[in-house]
């Protein structure tokens, strides 16, 4: 597989990142410390480079009922300025990507527009699916990944860090932004202010917004933040502590705790997945017979959170144990900074999913007990 690279990635040598490959991309991993950017996320503020993340534009009259067509969720209800996490599946219900989609406001012409953000090491293989399932439809597909940068603020300080880059003017634009909600904002870059698209989403468990910039200006952005930010306790902040910030937040990693093979209903995802909007869509006649036999809930198993008992991590792909005997395996684990002990995302037989229940995870022969607890393990406050 090829090696591609953000137009940040200069930057990130410069700021002394180490780097891994994720998706087929070169992305920073740390820059000095994983535990000091993971805290700064939590305490203060973390600047992520997300430029691997996949931008699709699907527009015209027909978009709303062909992303209802295309995707699990009901897209044509969501208002423009909002968002609405989502799901692509195969016709036998099996998770091709969860990703979020925004509408926008209509064009000139008064035709539908919506910005579909799949993932990194997915991000070719949605364009491709919704290209191919828009036959039929009145729309277009562009995928504007290639030409799209991505950067992100998050944590409790990240609004007033973007706000020293808005017009005073249009400050009341950030600070009434919802959160899954989008809008065009002005951002001083390379000395003049430029309208882009602002996203109010994350994936960190913390307050954040999301950016979205030509590649030719992400450096001048990139640095503008980490200028104007640098006061509020903003760092650089790799993709170590994007992963446990976001098993501390229970937010799900497609590769781990999504699949192909996986469904919805046993991710606890059903609720994103509308059986009852009138149009027909891909994969809803398997999805309805999963659900109909209960997958994730009376049959199978279910994604559900451990937290340690000792203080030993569990693992992806280490088997989850009960009295001896095989009853799951871990998607996710590792400490948690935050909370100080371990957490786990595991997928475990239904009949030991309930909260309370004590189970062990083989920990290379020796078992360590945790106990299963409701998503999230940490959820900020307001």
């Amino acid at each position: 597989m090829p090696e591609n690279y953000t137009a940040l990635y200069e930057e990130h040598k410069k700021a002394g990142a180490s780097f891994t490959d994720f998706g087929g991309w070169q992305m920073p991993l740390k820059y000095h410390s994983e535990l000091s950017e993971h805290h700064a996320v939590r305490n203060a503020a973390g600047l992520f480079d997300l430029s691997h993340m996949g931008e699709v534009w699907v527009t015209g009259p027909d978009a709303a009922p062909f992303l209802d067509y295309a995707l699990a969720g009901k897209l044509s209800a969501v208002a423009v300025g909002k968002a609405k996490y989502s799901l692509i599946c195969q016709e036998d219900g099996g998770i091709i990507d969860d990703l979020i989609s925004y509408r926008r406001p209509a064009g000139a012409d008064g035709t539908d527009k919506y910005l579909v953000v799949p993932n990194a090491g997915n991000a070719a293989v949605v364009a491709a699916a919704l290209a191919e399932r828009a036959a039929g439809f009145d729309v277009t597909v562009e995928d504007v990944s290639a030409e799209t940068s991505l950067i992100a603020v998050q944590g409790p300080n990240a609004e007033a860090i973007l706000l020293t880059l808005v017009p005073a003017e249009q400050h009341s634009l950030v600070t009434e932004l919802k959160y899954y909600a989008a809008v065009e904002v002005g951002l001083t870059v390379n000395a003049t202010v430029q309208e882009l698209l602002l996203a109010r989403t994350g994936y960190t468990g913390e307050d954040g917004f999301e950016i979205y910039i030509p590649n030719e200006d992400a450096a001048g952005l990139w640095e503008a933040l980490l200028e104007t930010g640098a006061g509020r306790g903003l760092i650089p902040a790799g993709l170590a502590c994007r992963d446990s910030l976001r098993l501390e937040a229970g937010m799900p990693l497609y590769g781990n705790e999504l699949s192909r093979e996986g469904n919805p209903y046993a991710a606890n995802l059903g609720p994103v997945v509308s059986l009852a909007k009138e149009s027909d869509f891909i994969g809803k006649a398997a999805l309805s017979e999963l659900k109909a036999a209960g997958a994730g809930s009376t049959t199978g198993r279910k994604l559900v959170g451990l937290k340690g008992l000792g203080r030993r991590a569990g693992r992806s792909h280490y088997p989850v144990l009960k009295d001896g005997n095989v009853v799951g395996e871990v998607t996710s684990g590792q400490p948690s900074p935050t909370l100080g002990y371990p957490v786990a995302m595991a997928y475990v037989d239904v009949e030991h999913a309930a909260p309370g229940t004590v189970l062990d995870i083989d920990l290379r022969g020796k078992a360590e007990p945790f106990e299963v607890v409701a998503l999230p393990f940490y959820k900020h406050e307001k």
